[in-house]
């Protein structure tokens, strides 16, 4: 069994899925007592929400690299960004590294063309959805035609993100509006929705959605597994 690098802590409402999912996954697969090897980083998210808030991707990629470093030195094999948003930064994180960084935009875009999807619906916070650096990484070889909410749209989504998930607040007006935009989505055509942030699994589960969900934690930490554990586990 490989060690899986977890540079988490953005927020740790989620890295905590990220470690549960990856250990039921190995579990799942050997049995009995069988847990995953793990090395976890949790920075501060004050610090890497500033920099987003300002702009400041050099320094969020900096903090970021240096953990991933520390990570690699530790001991693990290869590394997972546990937030969506900050894999805008992952062309400088892997540059620091010499194990593989398993990206997420690529693992779930790549489920979704298996599954037969064509026009997903891209949740996230407004960077993610806005921004270019996630959906090019998406669409790449999966023939994607990715839906985006409306501006004030992605504004109140991520406002929920930030002000009341990354807090571990689950509210049902929230989640009411979550819903609403996917149904408007989905009458103008779109037949699948991406989770694009890591919270939002806390929020919405399949139920709350009237197409097929790829819930991007979901499937991040199950490559990690399919990657820790390979085709002859050990």
């Amino acid at each position: 069994m490989k060690t899986i690098g977890l540079l988490g802590g953005m927020s740790w409402e989620s890295t905590l899925l990220y470690y549960r999912l990856v250990n039921e996954g190995v579990k799942a697969r050997l049995g009995g007592l069988h847990s995953a090897k793990v090395r976890l980083a949790s920075v501060d998210f004050h610090e890497i929400e500033q920099c987003q808030r300002t702009g400041n991707w050099d320094e969020a990629a900096r903090l970021l690299a240096r953990e991933a470093a520390q990570l690699e030195a530790a001991g693990a094999e290869a590394l997972l960004i546990c937030a969506n948003t900050m894999h805008k930064v992952a062309p400088q994180v892997a540059a620091a590294l010499t194990i593989p960084l398993l990206h997420v935009a690529e693992i779930t875009g790549a489920a979704v063309h298996r599954a037969g999807c064509r026009r997903p619906i891209l949740l996230g916070t407004r960077f993610t959805m806005a921004e270019p650096f996630y959906r090019e990484r998406l669409v790449a070889g999966n023939e994607l035609d990715v839906r985006l909410p409306a501006a004030d749209e992605q504004a109140g989504l991520h406002r929920i993100i930030y002000e009341e998930l990354c807090l571990g607040r689950i509210e049902p007006a929230s989640r009411d509006y979550y819903r609403g935009v996917i149904a408007r989505l989905v009458a103008e055509g779109a037949d699948s929705v991406i989770f694009g942030c890591t919270e939002i699994g806390l929020l919405l589960s399949a139920a709350d959605s009237p197409v097929p969900v790829f819930d991007t934690t979901v499937l991040h930490a199950a490559a990690a597994v399919d990657w820790a554990l390979g085709a002859t586990p050990a």
